[in-house]
Protein backbone atom coordinates (compact mmCIF):
# COMPACT_ATOMS: atom_id res chain seq x y z
CA UNK A 1 0.00 0.00 0.00
CA UNK A 2 0.88 3.59 -0.99
CA UNK A 3 2.24 5.23 2.23
CA UNK A 4 3.76 8.82 3.21
CA UNK A 5 6.59 9.39 5.09
CA UNK A 6 6.77 12.82 7.05
CA UNK A 7 9.79 14.38 8.86
CA UNK A 8 13.15 16.12 8.45
CA UNK A 9 13.68 15.44 5.28
CA UNK A 10 17.65 15.24 4.55
CA UNK A 11 19.21 13.57 0.99
CA UNK A 12 22.35 13.52 -0.24
CA UNK A 13 23.22 13.91 -4.18
CA UNK A 14 26.28 12.67 -5.51
CA UNK A 15 28.34 14.16 -3.41
CA UNK A 16 28.90 15.26 0.30
CA UNK A 17 28.47 19.17 -0.24
CA UNK A 18 24.84 18.70 -2.42
CA UNK A 19 22.82 17.86 0.36
CA UNK A 20 18.70 18.98 0.31
CA UNK A 21 17.52 19.57 3.58
CA UNK A 22 13.81 19.99 3.98
CA UNK A 23 12.63 20.73 7.48
CA UNK A 24 9.21 19.64 7.09
CA UNK A 25 9.60 17.12 4.48
CA UNK A 26 7.59 13.86 3.47
CA UNK A 27 8.57 11.20 1.29
CA UNK A 28 6.16 8.83 -0.74
CA UNK A 29 6.32 4.92 -0.62
CA UNK A 30 4.85 2.89 -3.81
CA UNK A 31 3.16 -0.44 -3.66
CA UNK A 32 6.24 -1.92 -4.74
CA UNK A 33 8.19 -0.40 -2.68
CA UNK A 34 9.97 2.11 -4.63
CA UNK A 35 10.10 6.18 -3.76
CA UNK A 36 7.44 7.42 -5.80
CA UNK A 37 7.78 11.63 -4.41
CA UNK A 38 9.41 13.48 -2.33
CA UNK A 39 10.49 17.13 -1.13
CA UNK A 40 8.47 19.66 1.08
CA UNK A 41 5.47 18.50 2.85
CA UNK A 42 4.09 21.44 1.23
CA UNK A 43 3.79 20.27 -1.86
CA UNK A 44 2.94 16.82 -1.47
CA UNK A 45 0.64 16.17 -4.68
CA UNK A 46 -2.92 15.76 -3.49
CA UNK A 47 -3.04 12.27 -5.24
CA UNK A 48 -1.09 10.80 -2.09
CA UNK A 49 -3.39 12.64 0.23
CA UNK A 50 -5.35 9.89 1.24
CA UNK A 51 -2.54 6.96 1.76
CA UNK A 52 -1.63 6.26 4.98
CA UNK A 53 0.92 8.21 7.05
CA UNK A 54 3.90 8.00 9.34
CA UNK A 55 4.63 10.79 10.81
CA UNK A 56 8.04 11.56 12.52
CA UNK A 57 7.36 15.18 13.41
CA UNK A 58 11.16 16.37 13.67
CA UNK A 59 13.41 13.32 12.99
CA UNK A 60 15.22 12.86 10.52
CA UNK A 61 14.61 10.98 7.01
CA UNK A 62 17.72 9.55 5.28
CA UNK A 63 18.72 7.30 3.20
CA UNK A 64 19.09 3.68 5.33
CA UNK A 65 23.23 2.90 5.92
CA UNK A 66 25.10 0.00 3.89
CA UNK A 67 27.62 -1.75 5.67
CA UNK A 68 30.33 -2.55 3.34
CA UNK A 69 31.95 -5.73 5.25
CA UNK A 70 30.35 -7.70 8.31
CA UNK A 71 30.67 -11.66 9.18
CA UNK A 72 27.17 -13.28 9.85
CA UNK A 73 28.49 -15.58 11.58
CA UNK A 74 30.04 -13.38 13.91
CA UNK A 75 27.24 -11.78 14.63
CA UNK A 76 27.56 -13.34 18.68
CA UNK A 77 31.20 -12.44 19.06
CA UNK A 78 31.78 -8.68 19.40
CA UNK A 79 34.25 -7.86 22.15
CA UNK A 80 36.48 -11.53 22.38
CA UNK A 81 39.27 -10.93 23.61
CA UNK A 82 42.58 -12.01 21.96
CA UNK A 83 46.26 -10.80 22.14
CA UNK A 84 45.87 -10.15 17.81
CA UNK A 85 44.11 -10.97 14.65
CA UNK A 86 45.59 -14.34 14.37
CA UNK A 87 44.86 -15.57 17.62
CA UNK A 88 41.00 -14.35 17.72
CA UNK A 89 40.34 -16.35 14.63
CA UNK A 90 41.88 -19.51 15.90
CA UNK A 91 40.93 -18.86 19.61
CA UNK A 92 36.96 -17.71 18.74
CA UNK A 93 36.14 -17.29 15.07
CA UNK A 94 36.69 -20.60 13.87
CA UNK A 95 35.00 -22.82 16.69
CA UNK A 96 32.17 -20.38 16.56
CA UNK A 97 31.64 -20.53 12.27
CA UNK A 98 31.88 -24.39 12.42
CA UNK A 99 28.46 -24.72 14.40
CA UNK A 100 27.23 -22.85 10.65
CA UNK A 101 27.67 -26.13 9.03
CA UNK A 102 23.94 -26.64 10.70
CA UNK A 103 21.40 -25.48 8.20
CA UNK A 104 18.69 -25.23 11.29
CA UNK A 105 21.36 -23.07 13.40
CA UNK A 106 22.35 -21.19 10.28
CA UNK A 107 18.84 -20.47 9.59
CA UNK A 108 17.58 -19.59 13.06
CA UNK A 109 20.77 -16.73 13.07
CA UNK A 110 20.00 -15.49 10.18
CA UNK A 111 17.02 -14.06 11.25
CA UNK A 112 18.99 -12.53 14.08
CA UNK A 113 21.57 -11.22 11.81
CA UNK A 114 19.45 -9.25 9.66
CA UNK A 115 17.35 -7.92 12.83
CA UNK A 116 20.25 -6.83 14.27
CA UNK A 117 21.52 -4.59 11.27
CA UNK A 118 17.57 -3.12 10.73
CA UNK A 119 17.35 -2.23 14.67
CA UNK A 120 20.99 -0.31 14.06
CA UNK A 121 19.35 1.21 10.31
CA UNK A 122 21.64 -0.73 8.20
CA UNK A 123 19.21 -1.60 5.31
CA UNK A 124 21.88 -3.43 2.96
CA UNK A 125 25.02 -5.20 3.33
CA UNK A 126 28.34 -6.84 1.81
CA UNK A 127 28.39 -10.06 4.66
CA UNK A 128 31.17 -13.08 5.06
CA UNK A 129 29.56 -16.47 5.50
CA UNK A 130 31.61 -19.48 7.08
CA UNK A 131 32.82 -21.92 4.48
CA UNK A 132 29.34 -23.97 4.56
CA UNK A 133 27.42 -23.97 1.59
CA UNK A 134 24.28 -23.99 3.57
CA UNK A 135 25.56 -21.10 5.73
CA UNK A 136 25.12 -18.83 2.81
CA UNK A 137 22.04 -20.33 1.45
CA UNK A 138 20.45 -19.70 4.89
CA UNK A 139 21.25 -15.65 4.84
CA UNK A 140 20.32 -15.33 0.94
CA UNK A 141 16.68 -16.91 2.17
CA UNK A 142 16.57 -14.70 4.73
CA UNK A 143 17.46 -11.45 2.81
CA UNK A 144 14.96 -12.40 0.40
CA UNK A 145 11.93 -12.63 2.39
CA UNK A 146 12.61 -9.02 3.44
CA UNK A 147 13.80 -7.68 -0.12
CA UNK A 148 17.12 -6.51 0.91
CA UNK A 149 19.79 -5.55 -1.19
CA UNK A 150 22.60 -8.60 0.07
CA UNK A 151 25.67 -9.48 -1.38
CA UNK A 152 27.47 -12.45 0.07
CA UNK A 153 29.01 -16.10 -0.49
CA UNK A 154 30.20 -18.79 1.20
CA UNK A 155 33.78 -18.29 2.70
CA UNK A 156 36.80 -20.23 0.55
CA UNK A 157 39.33 -21.99 2.94
CA UNK A 158 41.38 -24.82 2.61
CA UNK A 159 44.34 -24.62 4.93
CA UNK A 160 45.54 -23.21 8.28
CA UNK A 161 42.40 -23.18 10.05
CA UNK A 162 40.37 -26.16 11.55
CA UNK A 163 38.97 -29.62 9.86
CA UNK A 164 35.28 -28.09 10.87
CA UNK A 165 35.66 -24.97 9.00
CA UNK A 166 38.41 -25.94 6.24
CA UNK A 167 36.78 -26.70 2.84
CA UNK A 168 38.49 -28.38 -0.47
CA UNK A 169 39.67 -26.48 -3.02
CA UNK A 170 37.73 -27.98 -6.14
CA UNK A 171 34.60 -28.72 -3.84
CA UNK A 172 34.23 -25.04 -2.89
CA UNK A 173 34.80 -23.94 -6.18
CA UNK A 174 31.91 -26.15 -7.04
CA UNK A 175 29.66 -24.43 -4.04
CA UNK A 176 30.45 -21.36 -4.96
CA UNK A 177 29.50 -21.55 -8.55
CA UNK A 178 26.09 -23.23 -7.47
CA UNK A 179 25.57 -19.85 -5.39
CA UNK A 180 26.15 -17.39 -8.30
CA UNK A 181 23.78 -19.24 -10.02
CA UNK A 182 21.33 -20.30 -7.54
CA UNK A 183 21.19 -16.42 -6.10
CA UNK A 184 23.06 -13.67 -7.98
CA UNK A 185 20.64 -11.27 -9.14
CA UNK A 186 17.13 -13.11 -7.97
CA UNK A 187 15.88 -9.81 -6.56
CA UNK A 188 17.68 -7.96 -4.68
CA UNK A 189 20.34 -10.31 -4.01
CA UNK A 190 24.10 -10.71 -5.15
CA UNK A 191 26.81 -12.79 -4.79
CA UNK A 192 30.48 -12.61 -3.53
CA UNK A 193 33.17 -14.86 -4.44
CA UNK A 194 34.61 -14.86 -1.19
CA UNK A 195 38.15 -15.81 0.01
CA UNK A 196 38.77 -15.01 3.16
CA UNK A 197 42.52 -14.30 2.79
CA UNK A 198 45.76 -15.06 1.82
CA UNK A 199 46.75 -17.59 4.73
CA UNK A 200 43.46 -19.60 4.59
CA UNK A 201 43.63 -20.59 0.75
CA UNK A 202 46.24 -22.75 -0.83
CA UNK A 203 47.19 -21.64 -4.56
CA UNK A 204 45.04 -24.26 -5.73
CA UNK A 205 42.20 -22.34 -4.16
CA UNK A 206 43.07 -19.12 -5.11
CA UNK A 207 43.36 -19.79 -8.69
CA UNK A 208 40.40 -21.63 -8.88
CA UNK A 209 38.96 -18.42 -7.20
CA UNK A 210 40.39 -16.19 -10.06
CA UNK A 211 38.97 -18.31 -12.67
CA UNK A 212 35.04 -17.90 -11.17
CA UNK A 213 35.28 -14.96 -10.64
CA UNK A 214 35.84 -14.18 -14.29
CA UNK A 215 33.19 -17.18 -14.98
CA UNK A 216 30.31 -15.48 -12.45
CA UNK A 217 29.02 -12.36 -14.35
CA UNK A 218 28.46 -9.44 -12.31
CA UNK A 219 29.62 -10.48 -8.96
CA UNK A 220 31.98 -9.05 -6.76
CA UNK A 221 35.10 -10.48 -5.21
CA UNK A 222 35.03 -9.71 -1.49
CA UNK A 223 38.72 -10.70 1.09
CA UNK A 224 41.20 -9.34 3.78
CA UNK A 225 44.16 -7.51 2.57
CA UNK A 226 47.20 -5.74 4.99
CA UNK A 227 45.00 -5.87 8.33
CA UNK A 228 47.93 -6.99 10.80
CA UNK A 229 51.60 -6.52 10.90
CA UNK A 230 51.00 -10.20 12.52
CA UNK A 231 49.25 -11.72 9.61
CA UNK A 232 51.27 -9.52 6.99
CA UNK A 233 54.38 -11.76 8.20
CA UNK A 234 52.90 -15.14 8.10
CA UNK A 235 51.50 -14.37 4.78
CA UNK A 236 55.02 -13.83 3.70
CA UNK A 237 56.02 -16.82 4.93
CA UNK A 238 53.39 -18.91 3.08
CA UNK A 239 54.20 -16.76 -0.13
CA UNK A 240 57.78 -16.02 0.19
CA UNK A 241 58.49 -14.97 -3.62
CA UNK A 242 55.43 -12.92 -3.98
CA UNK A 243 57.08 -8.87 -3.15
CA UNK A 244 54.20 -8.32 -0.92
CA UNK A 245 50.67 -9.00 -0.34
CA UNK A 246 48.52 -7.67 -2.68
CA UNK A 247 50.59 -9.32 -5.30
CA UNK A 248 49.44 -12.47 -4.61
CA UNK A 249 45.97 -11.40 -5.09
CA UNK A 250 47.47 -9.87 -8.23
CA UNK A 251 49.44 -13.19 -9.56
CA UNK A 252 45.75 -15.17 -9.37
CA UNK A 253 43.40 -12.90 -11.10
CA UNK A 254 41.73 -11.01 -8.13
CA UNK A 255 42.64 -7.86 -7.82
CA UNK A 256 40.07 -6.49 -10.16
CA UNK A 257 37.83 -3.71 -10.61
CA UNK A 258 35.22 -6.05 -8.79
CA UNK A 259 37.36 -6.39 -5.81
CA UNK A 260 36.37 -5.26 -2.36
CA UNK A 261 39.27 -5.74 0.34
CA UNK A 262 38.68 -5.27 3.60
CA UNK A 263 41.46 -3.30 6.08
CA UNK A 264 44.27 -2.20 4.10
CA UNK A 265 46.20 -0.55 7.35
CA UNK A 266 49.94 -1.25 6.36
CA UNK A 267 49.99 -1.09 2.33
CA UNK A 268 52.64 0.28 1.02
CA UNK A 269 52.88 3.20 -2.07
CA UNK A 270 53.60 0.37 -4.74
CA UNK A 271 50.01 -1.41 -3.66
CA UNK A 272 47.89 1.82 -3.25
CA UNK A 273 49.22 2.63 -6.58
CA UNK A 274 48.46 -1.18 -8.38
CA UNK A 275 45.26 -1.42 -6.24
CA UNK A 276 43.94 2.18 -7.88
CA UNK A 277 44.83 1.53 -10.89
CA UNK A 278 43.03 -2.29 -11.08
CA UNK A 279 39.99 0.03 -9.83
CA UNK A 280 39.56 -1.48 -6.61
CA UNK A 281 37.91 -0.56 -2.93
CA UNK A 282 39.58 -0.88 0.16
CA UNK A 283 37.30 -1.28 3.32
CA UNK A 284 37.82 1.00 6.14
CA UNK A 285 36.57 -1.21 9.73
CA UNK A 286 37.52 1.45 12.42
CA UNK A 287 36.49 -0.38 15.13
CA UNK A 288 37.60 -3.52 14.53
CA UNK A 289 40.88 -2.13 13.52
CA UNK A 290 41.45 -0.62 17.06
CA UNK A 291 39.56 -3.41 19.19
CA UNK A 292 42.52 -6.01 17.69
CA UNK A 293 45.32 -3.93 18.01
CA UNK A 294 45.94 -4.13 13.65
CA UNK A 295 46.38 -0.54 13.27
CA UNK A 296 45.02 3.27 11.98
CA UNK A 297 43.93 3.13 8.53
CA UNK A 298 44.99 6.73 7.09
CA UNK A 299 42.63 8.03 4.68
CA UNK A 300 45.14 10.33 3.46
CA UNK A 301 47.16 7.60 2.58
CA UNK A 302 44.74 5.75 0.37
CA UNK A 303 43.09 8.70 -1.46
CA UNK A 304 43.69 7.10 -4.76
CA UNK A 305 41.50 4.38 -3.76
CA UNK A 306 37.42 4.30 -3.78
CA UNK A 307 37.23 3.74 0.17
CA UNK A 308 34.34 2.31 1.76
CA UNK A 309 32.99 2.66 5.64
CA UNK A 310 32.56 -1.07 7.65
CA UNK A 311 31.90 -2.33 11.05
CA UNK A 312 33.67 -5.97 10.52
CA UNK A 313 31.37 -7.42 13.16
CA UNK A 314 32.61 -9.53 15.13
CA UNK A 315 35.74 -7.92 15.22
CA UNK A 316 34.19 -4.67 15.35
CA UNK A 317 32.91 -3.75 18.62
CA UNK A 318 29.37 -2.35 17.15
CA UNK A 319 26.59 -3.01 15.13
CA UNK A 320 25.93 0.51 14.34
CA UNK A 321 27.24 2.19 11.66
CA UNK A 322 26.89 5.74 13.86
CA UNK A 323 29.44 4.50 16.16
CA UNK A 324 31.29 3.08 13.25
CA UNK A 325 31.16 6.09 11.74
CA UNK A 326 32.95 8.55 15.40
CA UNK A 327 35.42 5.83 15.00
CA UNK A 328 36.01 6.50 11.59
CA UNK A 329 36.27 10.64 12.50
CA UNK A 330 38.54 9.84 15.54
CA UNK A 331 41.07 7.55 13.61
CA UNK A 332 41.51 10.14 11.07
CA UNK A 333 42.06 12.98 13.42
CA UNK A 334 44.74 11.18 14.36
CA UNK A 335 46.15 10.45 11.25
CA UNK A 336 45.73 13.99 10.42
CA UNK A 337 42.58 14.40 8.34
CA UNK A 338 39.41 16.14 10.00
CA UNK A 339 36.14 14.73 8.04
CA UNK A 340 32.75 16.65 8.07
CA UNK A 341 29.57 14.83 9.28
CA UNK A 342 27.86 15.11 6.22
CA UNK A 343 31.52 13.36 4.13
CA UNK A 344 30.87 10.56 7.10
CA UNK A 345 27.13 9.84 6.33
CA UNK A 346 27.53 10.16 2.45
CA UNK A 347 30.54 7.21 2.83
CA UNK A 348 27.78 5.16 4.61
CA UNK A 349 25.17 5.42 2.18
CA UNK A 350 25.59 6.72 -1.40
CA UNK A 351 29.24 6.19 -0.75
CA UNK A 352 29.13 2.55 0.18
CA UNK A 353 26.05 2.04 -2.62
CA UNK A 354 28.98 3.00 -5.31
CA UNK A 355 31.70 0.86 -4.35
CA UNK A 356 29.05 -2.72 -3.89
CA UNK A 357 27.40 -1.80 -7.47
CA UNK A 358 23.92 -0.92 -5.72
CA UNK A 359 23.65 2.64 -5.97
CA UNK A 360 20.94 1.78 -8.71
CA UNK A 361 18.61 0.51 -6.60
CA UNK A 362 19.83 2.09 -2.97
CA UNK A 363 21.67 4.32 -0.91
CA UNK A 364 19.77 7.68 -1.68
CA UNK A 365 16.42 9.29 -1.51
CA UNK A 366 15.71 9.51 -5.46
CA UNK A 367 12.74 8.57 -6.91
CA UNK A 368 12.54 5.01 -8.55
CA UNK A 369 14.94 3.55 -5.73
CA UNK A 370 14.08 1.03 -3.22
CA UNK A 371 12.68 3.15 -0.13
CA UNK A 372 15.32 1.90 2.37
CA UNK A 373 14.69 4.61 4.61
CA UNK A 374 16.05 5.18 8.25
CA UNK A 375 14.44 7.47 10.91
CA UNK A 376 17.27 9.26 13.53
CA UNK A 377 16.07 10.66 16.70
CA UNK A 378 18.10 13.16 17.15
CA UNK A 379 17.30 13.31 20.93
CA UNK A 380 17.19 9.98 21.53
CA UNK A 381 19.09 9.72 24.51
CA UNK A 382 19.52 12.92 27.39
CA UNK A 383 23.02 13.29 26.24
CA UNK A 384 21.91 13.98 22.71
CA UNK A 385 18.95 15.71 23.95
CA UNK A 386 21.45 18.67 25.53
CA UNK A 387 23.67 18.25 22.77
CA UNK A 388 20.81 19.12 20.34
CA UNK A 389 20.17 21.61 21.92
CA UNK A 390 23.12 23.45 20.91
CA UNK A 391 23.29 22.74 17.38
CA UNK A 392 22.68 25.15 14.86
CA UNK A 393 23.01 23.93 11.71
CA UNK A 394 22.05 20.09 9.64
CA UNK A 395 26.00 19.83 10.15
CA UNK A 396 26.05 20.02 13.68
CA UNK A 397 22.98 17.76 14.24
CA UNK A 398 24.90 14.96 11.46
CA UNK A 399 28.29 15.61 13.82
CA UNK A 400 26.68 14.86 16.75
CA UNK A 401 24.29 11.66 16.01
CA UNK A 402 27.96 9.94 14.43
CA UNK A 403 29.85 10.67 17.91
CA UNK A 404 27.30 9.97 20.32
CA UNK A 405 24.74 8.02 18.60
CA UNK A 406 24.04 4.48 18.56
CA UNK A 407 20.73 1.81 18.12
CA UNK A 408 18.87 3.99 20.57
CA UNK A 409 18.79 7.07 17.73
CA UNK A 410 17.31 4.56 15.23
CA UNK A 411 13.37 5.38 15.29
CA UNK A 412 12.35 3.03 12.22
CA UNK A 413 14.19 1.36 9.69
CA UNK A 414 12.30 1.00 6.17
CA UNK A 415 13.74 -1.86 3.58
CA UNK A 416 12.17 -1.66 -0.14
CA UNK A 417 9.09 0.30 1.72
CA UNK A 418 8.29 -2.42 4.45
CA UNK A 419 9.12 -0.88 8.11
CA UNK A 420 11.14 -3.86 9.38
CA UNK A 421 12.00 -1.74 13.23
Amino acid sequence: MTRVLKGQLVAFGQTPQLITHETRGALVIGDDGTILWRGPLSLLPQAFNSAPVDDFDTKLLLAGFIDAHIHFPQYRMLAAAATDLLDWLARYTFPEEARYADKLYAEGAAAIFLQRLFSNGTTSAMAFCSSHKVCAEALFAAAAKCNMALITGKTMMDRNGTPAVEDEAELSARDTLALHKAFHGKGRLRHAVTPRFAITSSEKQLKLAGEILQDCEGALMQTHLSESAAEIARVKTLFPNDRDYTAIYERFGLLTAQSRFAHGVHLSESEVTRLSEAGASVLHCPTSNNFLGSGMMSMNKLKRLNIGIATDVGGGTSFSILQTLGETYKVQMLCGLKLKAAELFHMATLGNAKILNIAHETGSLDVGKFADVIVLDPEATPVLAARHALSNSLEDVLFALALLGDDRAIAATYVAGQRMH
